[in-house]
Parts: structure tokens; C-alpha cells; sequence
């Protein structure tokens, strides 16, 4: 049902001269499936206050609500097409009444945490990019067709959602900023072990990849009770986003997985003076893929006490502060980070050993993130204690790792199995942080196991197999102008 009617939605906005991208796709398809869904959502929670004989207020009401501008039905449920807007008049209502009054929930409401200012916030990010008001048209009665009555809908909803991230990733060139491998991160995850009751934190967010998958894995520790449950909808995850498009598609990605009002901010990280952060703002986990590449401005660049125009460090030592002290951290992050010798990588390295403990650096194969070149690795480290031992593991997947052969859970399955041991093998092994080099503190990834190949023939029998392979490349060369 769901992939159908993407591809549809996908084949008419393709049509209108106001979306080029899929970046336009999923961004349009975003602020149209949220509003749905919400009616949907409080279609529901109106029904329940009813049978229990209680009152609910919605949201979205009079002639904004979905089922008045979007999708009037006759009795019978079908669309009522007398009612229904189109054209100008559609695109106008939207343009100019629809978008400027869900703005306005911004400063209606005191609570950034709440519904109604994520509402305000979107509104007031996104645009209507459909020049069409009959394409508007017909885009609408896709996505009124869809329905979320069960866990299974959602999931389906979910992943498909997810899979027109990565596609807008690739059409933006972005994919290390906008999406990470789903498997990458589902294995971060098992790894770190988030528990209900601890906080989980992104502050690079992007399109939330991290903080769903997340909630996906504590939900499914077992019964939760309506405690716990509260806890996961309200105290549990935390993040941050600098820019518009993937912060609007962050809240989106983790409402369909489940988590009600999510808690995004729209805000720059980096513009936080890391000194600054006090015991109440401390957080147990930290997932993330932090942008690298990036150069970060002078007045960044105060903020942090180790000066860097790399994104990635400014990150990172927000992360390392940011932490409780025994919370855990599973971050990526370029694989140069181990090795460079500039004074801001040497003097992190340091701080990231002599603060935390880094338990295990996951060495990744080239071509993980949508075929790029890019190499990179994943920090796992403790806050609170030195580094005594690093387990380091090289995934080998056995192929070439691409966008024709992606990475899956399989190819992460060992490092995920032997990661609770720290088990040594021809993939992995232990350093004492006692013998890194305290003036550089290399941290390169050096397999021990792999051992070259030495040739032990003497340089007669070496000769000997020259002249042997000389007499049969000239037979082969024979033999083809003979067949001329």
C-alpha cells in the first residue's frame, strides 16, 4: 500500500515545475504525510476521550483540520469532490492561510517541547514548493488514502520513509551528513546498550537515523509499563539540528516511529559554549555521526578549549563534556581523526584517552557510506576513567562494500557478538594504552594478524619460472596469428 503510493506521490510531483530533487520529494511529501497523520493521530485520541466520556481538545481545528481543507468525505467516506479545494484556490489556501497559521503556533505556545511548537517551527521552516494547486490536488488524495491504525502500518510507513532519506542523501550528496547505513547504526546501538531510564542524545541529528532506531530498540525490551512508556515518549531523547530541511524531516522520521513529540531542536550545537554545560544538561548516551570535512568560523571555534576548524572535533568534545560521568558514547567519525598530527587532533587524542575510557574503535571498510571512498571508524568510549585497553576490530564484509552491495546487520554480526567479550581474533586485537606514543598518541589501525606473504624462493627458481612463462606467453602469441 505504502510503497505504491509514494511512487505515485514521487511520479506527480516529478510533474510539477516546482520540485527538481528528490530533496523537493521528501520534502513535500514530509509536511503533507505530517499533517495525516496528526489528524489521524488525533482522530484517534478524540474517539478514546469519548468512550472513556472525557473531552479532548485537538490541535488543528476548524477549517484547518485535514478532514475541512484537505479531504472533506461524503457520507459514505468517499472523497466529496463538490467540497474538495483545487487549483488556484487550493494552492492560495495553502500558500497564504494554511502555512502562516501553523506558524503562528511558535509563539502561541510557551513549551518548545510541545506538539504545538514543533508544529510552529515546521511551518515556519517549510514552504509549499507545488506551483500546481491540481497537483497539490492529487498529491493530497494520495496521501489520504493511507492509513496508521496498526503497529505494522507504522513500520512499514517507517522504513519506507527511511528509504526516501537515503535516496535524498544520495541526491544532495550528503549521505555522511544526512544518513548513516541503518545497519551501522542498529549495531552502535547493540553495542552501546541504551537502557530505559537513561537519557540518549544526537547533536548533529540530521534525520533522527540514530534517536529512532534507539527508541525501536528500547521499546522492544519487552512490557513496558505506562511508566516506562512515558519516559521513552517524553524524557528519553534529545536532539539537535542546525539546518532546516533535515531537522523538519528528523521530527517527521521519529514520529512515524513512534515518538509522539519528539524532542528536536532546531539550533546550532556548535554556538554552545561547551563551559557552560551544568550537571542538568549532563546525558548518559550519546549515538551520533557528526558532519565532518566541515570548517567551523573563529566565533565557533571559542567555544571549545581544544581550537579546531574540523566540525567533527568541535563535536566530539562537545560529546566527551555533554556525558555523565559513567555514560557511554558510540560516535563515527573520519579515520584520519586516529593518525593526524596536527596540534588539535594530537591534543584531542589525549583528552579522549586521559578522560574517557575508549573501549573499542571499529575500523570500517571503504565504500560504507553510499559508495563514497570515505573511511571511517566508530569510537566506543566510557566517560569517567582512563583508557587502560583498546579492543580494536577491522570489518572485513568479504566484497567490495557499495551502493550495488551495501552494507547489511550480517557483515556487523561478529563485531557486534565479540564486541561484549572483547574476543581477539584474525580481525581484532587489544592495544595497551600504556604503549601508545604519549607525544603523539597515534592511534592508527595496525593489524597485528596480518602478517605479508614472504617469498622464499631463491633467485635461480625465480628465473627458472620467468623463462617458463616467457616460452608460454610466446606459444599463446603464436597460436593467435596462426588463427589471423
Amino acid at each position: 500500500m505504502f510503497e505504491a503510493a509514494f511512487k505515485n506521490i514521487d511520479d506527480t510531483l516529478w510533474k510539477d515545475a516546482g520540485c527538481s530533487s528528490e530533496l523537493d520529494y521528501i520534502e513535500q511529501t514530509s509536511w503533507i504525510l505530517f499533517l495525516k497523520y496528526l489528524d489521524d493521530f488525533e482522530s484517534e485520541k478524540e474517539t478514546k476521550a469519548l468512550l472513556n466520556g472525557e473531552r479532548c481538545s485537538r490541535i488543528i481545528h476548524g477549517e484547518f483540520r485535514w478532514a475541512k481543507w484537505a479531504a472533506p468525505k461524503r457520507a459514505d467516506g468517499s472523497l466529496d469532490n463538490d467540497s474538495a479545494m483545487g487549483g488556484d484556490n487550493l494552492r492560495d489556501f495553502v500558500n497564504f492561510k494554511l502555512f502562516p497559521h501553523l506558524a503562528s503556533f511558535k509563539q502561541t505556545t510557551d513549551n518548545p517541547h510541545s506538539t504545538n511548537y514543533k508544529i510552529g517551527e515546521i511551518f515556519s521552516e517549510l514552504r509549499n514548493k507545488l506551483q500546481s494547486g491540481c497537483i497539490l490536488r492529487d498529491v493530497i488524495n494520495e496521501v489520504d488514502k493511507l492509513r496508521f491504525l496498526s503497529n505494522e502500518d507504522k513500520h512499514e510507513l517507517s522504513n519506507l520513509y527511511e528509504d526516501k532519506i537515503k535516496n535524498m542523501g544520495n541526491a544532495g550528496k550528503n549521505g555522511g551528513e544526512y544518513y548513516t547505513p541503518r545497519p551501522l547504526i542498529k549495531s552502535i546501538i547493540r553495542v552501546v546498550n541504551p537502557q530505559i531510564g537513561e537519557t540518549v542524545y544526537d547533536a548533529a541529528v540530521g534525520t533522527a537515523g540514530f534517536l529512532s532506531e534507539a527508541y525501536t530498540f528500547m521499546r522492544g525490551q519487552g512490557e513496558l509499563s505506562s511508566a516506562h512508556y512515558e519516559q521513552l515518549q517524553k524524557y528519553t531523547f534529545v536532539g539537535k539540528e542546525k539546518k532546516s530541511l533535515a531537522y523538519v524531516i528528523g521530527i517527521m522520521n521519529m514520529i512515524l516511529h513512534g515518538v509522539e513529540a519528539p524532542n528536536i531542536i532546531h539550533t546550532n550545537t556548535l554556538s554552545e559554549d561547551i563551559a557552560e554545560i551544568q550537571l542538568k544538561d549532563r546525558i548518559d548516551v550519546v549515538l551520533a555521526n557528526p558532519p565532518f570535512g566541515g570548517k567551523e568560523r573563529a566565533e565557533f571555534q571559542k567555544n571549545f578549549p581544544i581550537k579546531t576548524s574540523e566540525t567533527a572535533y568541535l563535536f566530539l568534545q562537545h560529546f566527551i563534556k555533554i556525558l555523565n560521568v559513567g555514560g557511554r558514547a558510540g560516535v563515527v567519525i573520519k579515520n584520519t581523526f586516529l593518525t593526524n598530527s596536527d596540534n588539535a587532533s594530537t591534543a584531542l587524542r589525549k583528552h579522549l584517552l586521559e578522560e574517557c575510557s575508549l573501549s573499542a574503535v571499529l575500523d570500517m571498510p571503504s565504500g560504507t557510506f553510499n559508495g563514497a571512498g570515505v573511511k571511517t571508524v566508530v569510537l566506543f568510549f566510557e566517560k569517567g576513567k582512563p583508557t587502560d585497553k583498546i579492543w580494536y576490530y577491522q570489518l572485513d564484509a568479504g566484497r567490495n562494500i557499495g551502493k550495488k552491495n551495501p552494507l547489511n546487520e550480517k557483515d556487523l554480526a561478529e563485531f557486534v557478538e565479540m564486541s561484549k567479550t572483547k574476543e581477539l581474533s584474525k580481525n581484532s586485537w587489544l592495544v595497551d594504552a600504556a604503549d601508545i606514543n604519549s607525544e603523539t598518541w597515534d592511534l592508527a589501525v595496525k593489524n597485528p594478524n596480518l602478517v605479508a606473504e614472504v617469498d622464499n624462493r631463491t633467485p635461480e627458481e625465480i628465473i627458472s619460472q620467468i623463462e617458463k612463462l616467457d616460452v608460454q606467453a610466446a606459444h599463446t602469441l603464436r597460436a593467435i596469428k596462426e588463427l589471423l
